[in-house]
């Protein structure tokens, strides 16, 4: 691989690289010095599984992996015990440090499905292992580094300091904290979400400060969700989980619109530059057909989580139920309760509640939008028989999960 190349690869996804010209000044660096550099992730185990959004920077670090660097990921143990707000409009609420531990484990679990764990070329650190012993000398002289006009500049801080919305202390010392991480490693270059960028550079004016060279700063583009609008979340139910059953992760990836593919080549594969630029030029031209771009979308990343094997195993079901229309091996059986019935008639948001999960207003929504099915036919009402319902196949939306047999108990 050329080191043009290698440029254009690690440039795929980013939104900015600053200061100007730093990604191949670090590369010259690492190539006179003949060691890897050393590339930071940092991210706090606020929750227990992760989505497709958060693995774009596990992809970009994989990235700088298999192009020889050292990724060190920091498990912010000791920063979630402080809480970033990063783009709320309220302080974040602080979480038990035994629920944080337990996320950290579960968080590193599927980091590492997408990581190299080779300890060549990997390090896990736990930022309570430097954070933690600081004294409160070090802590004064951490904070008169920066000003609080500085640490107001941030785009979150700064909204809700014109909104008269409350600002802890502490919060305030979170930039400062992931700031030390840089320190801490010698990080020669940080990866983040665009929303990370104060914070990514506050390690740089902390590793000056500390008499270390300034590490570079690659942002990288929002994972936009399976609707192709708003960025994937939990929240907005538009999120594809590393840790789902294949089959709905390969169902949810042949749904996204036509237009949002690319992006998700971009962001979660790892294909060369040349190779994507040939992807988007048969997509544009019409030489590729995108339900074909997209089955292969889902075998990729399925591959990368789980195995060949599994994608081979999502796309025949996929292929049976939704382009065959027969019934999956595996359907579970959705039992109707006599409280269910009224004057032999269901109300099905009722019983979709109970059988998947989800809120009554939600199955109501997907029904009257045409989203639940009967054997392969649109329910037009919220309220059927029992008898049209019983022996048949009920299906909302390409999850595998949300799919059964009917029968009467």
């Amino acid at each position: 691989m050329t080191d043009r190349r290698l440029i254009d690869d690690l440039m795929i996804g980013a939104v900015e690289v600053l200061p100007a010209g730093a990604l191949e000044a670090k590369l010259a660096l690492a190539e006179r010095e003949g060691r890897p550099l050393r590339v930071k992730l940092g991210v706090d185990p606020t929750a227990p599984d992760i989505h497709l959004g958060h693995t774009v920077v596990l992809n970009k670090l994989r990235q700088f992996q298999d192009a020889g660097h050292t990724a060190v990921l920091i498990i912010g143990d000791y920063t979630a015990r402080i809480g970033d707000p990063s783009g709320r409009s309220k302080t974040r609420p602080k979480l038990d440090p035994a629920v944080i531990d337990a996320n950290a484990r579960t968080y590193q679990d599927q980091a590492f499905l997408i990581l190299d764990d080779d300890p060549a070329r990997l390090e896990v650190r736990y930022n309570g292992e430097w954070l933690a012993p600081l004294t409160t000398e070090q802590i004064f002289e951490l904070t008169a580094t920066t000003t609080v006009a500085r640490i107001l500049e941030r785009d979150d801080f700064a909204k809700r300091w014109a909104a008269h919305q409350p600002i802890s202390m502490l919060e305030m010392l979170y930039p400062l904290a992931q700031g030390y991480d840089s320190v801490a490693i010698q990080a020669d270059i940080e990866l983040g979400g665009t929303d990370q960028k104060f914070n990514l550079f506050m390690g740089r004016d902390l590793q000056e400060y500390f008499g270390q060279p300034a590490q570079a700063i690659l942002t990288m583009d929002i994972l936009p969700g399976t609707d192709g609008v708003e960025r994937m979340s939990k929240s907005a139910g538009n999120y594809i989980g590393v840790t789902e059953d294949p089959r709905d992760v390969y169902g949810k990836v042949m749904s996204i619109p036509d237009e949002t593919m690319m992006t998700y080549y971009r962001l979660l594969t790892p294909h060369h530059a040349d190779e994507l630029a040939q992807l988007d030029a048969d997509l544009g031209s019409g030489a590729a057909d995108p339900r074909d771009l997209k089955a292969r979308l889902a075998r990729e990343i399925i591959t990368r989580l789980r195995g060949a094997t599994a994608a081979d195993a999502a796309e025949d079901h996929f292929d049976k139920v939704f382009r065959r229309h027969e019934a999956a091996d595996d359907l579970q059986e959705l039992a109707l309760e006599p409280a269910d019935l009224e004057d032999g008639s269901v109300f099905l948001p009722k019983v979709m509640e109970r059988w998947f999960g989800q809120t009554r207003s939600e199955w109501r929504r997907r029904i009257q939008q045409g989203g639940v099915s009967l054997d392969g036919e649109p329910l037009a009402s919220l309220t059927i028989s029992a008898a049209q319902l019983s022996g048949r196949r009920l299906r909302a939306g390409k999850s595998a999960r949300f799919q059964g047999v009917v029968r009467r108990g």
